[in-house]
């Protein structure tokens, strides 16, 4: 079922919220400038074996709502926080993919991990997100030819084949975002540095990344793993920046084996 949760006036956050009675929680926060949708092929799965599945539209992406600023760390990662005090979760695993993993780490340091019981980050944007020259790229095509931002996103996101079908879908994920959002979040993931979280981080942490990926290299899960205390780091050999997608066999697996 899928609600609207309100983390600040006039600012509401889509939630889609499968198998509600189910005996494990997990959260998912998807990546730039994607949506929820991005974890069909793991929301097709893991609520029939069992796990309720949360996915979570942060602002400005998907169907959640678009207000003009709030695009930093800190408030995406507040805006996680009063949804699960509003769903009064406890004891989930929060699955971060890209971004959506800078948010995550941002979660747990700043909201003492709160209700966190495991931490999952796939192909997260960080500690670093955009170089400055690939920042200044990505903002010329978002204020200018969204479009093309999008076709270049889909075309370098998957080391795997992917159909010209699954790519306009893909494609048009991206594009329910609104323009001023997805360029917001570019000039975020040039500014913010997430080092001092990763010493914060004590929960469970179980790293994911596309050992082709050429959004966020490989190195930088490396650099997670070494400086994550808890973490374990499972490379996956056949993806880029998508393994949610290109070996969901795999990633769900892997991550039902975590989540226990």
């Amino acid at each position: 079922m899928g609600y609207f949760v309100t983390v600040e006036s006039g600012v509401k956050l889509y939630v889609e919220d499968l198998n509600p009675e189910g005996n494990r929680t997990i959260v998912f926060l998807h990546g730039w400038p994607l949506s929820h949708e991005q974890f069909e092929y793991q929301f097709n799965v893991l609520p029939v074996m069992g796990y309720r599945c949360i996915g979570i539209d942060w602002r400005g992406f998907g169907k959640s709502d678009k207000p003009i600023s709030g695009y930093n760390f800190d408030r995406l990662a507040d805006d996680i926080r009063t949804i699960v005090g509003v769903l009064q979760l406890d004891n989930f695993t929060l699955v971060g993919h890209s971004t959506g993993g800078a948010i995550a780490i941002r979660y747990v340091s700043r909201h003492n991990g709160y209700g966190v019981s495991n931490l999952v980050l796939v192909d997260a944007a960080a500690p670093i997100g955009f170089t400055t020259e690939t920042a200044t790229r990505f903002l010329a095509q978002a204020l200018n030819d969204r479009p093309k931002l999008m076709q270049d996103v889909t075309d370098s996101f998957f080391f795997q084949y992917i159909t010209n079908s699954f790519s306009e879908w893909f494609f048009q994920l991206g594009l329910q975002a609104a323009g001023w959002s997805t360029a917001a979040i570019i000039m975020t993931l040039r500014d913010e540095k997430l080092y001092t979280d990763l010493q914060k981080i004590i929960v469970p942490t179980l790293i994911i990344h596309g050992v082709h990926d050429k959004v966020i290299p490989f190195s930088q899960a490396q650099e997670l793993n070494q400086k994550v205390i808890n973490s374990q780091l499972v490379p996956f050999h056949y993806s880029g920046h998508g393994p949610f997608w290109e070996e969901r066999d795999k990633f769900n697996k892997v991550l039902m084996q975590f989540v226990g």
